[in-house]
């Protein structure tokens, strides 16, 4: 009797837990303004993507922009960027230049 309740019980913890949102709303998405320098730019919906805002603990469900991943700053004029140059919005500090949001080519 008891093994069968729990069974039920546990079943319904974990249906709600999956339910349940994270609480971690999406990072906002505003005009491109901070010139970076990317390994790569994903769809925000790859796994690359997914798998990295996962480790910062973002939500990137519904965004649907081009995410960058290890980027840095470009500072100087002339800097060789050895992956792709883009525009996106200024990356939070605490993401580490994991990962930038909204990043668009730049091209001249």
């Amino acid at each position: 009797m008891f093994s069968k309740l729990s069974v039920v019980v546990a079943s319904v913890l974990i249906t709600l837990a999956a339910a349940m949102p994270n609480g971690t709303p999406p990072p906002p998405v505003t005009p491109p303004t901070s010139a970076q320098c990317c390994s790569s730019v994903q769809s925000s919906s790859s796994t690359a993507a997914g798998l990295v805002a996962a480790l910062l603990g973002l939500d990137l469900t519904g965004l649907n922009v081009p995410i960058g991943l290890s980027c840095s700053p470009i500072t100087v004029l002339g800097n060789n960027c050895g992956g792709t140059t883009v525009n996106c919005d200024a990356p939070e500090e605490e993401w580490g230049g994991l990962i930038a949001i909204n990043c668009i080519p730049i091209t001249a």
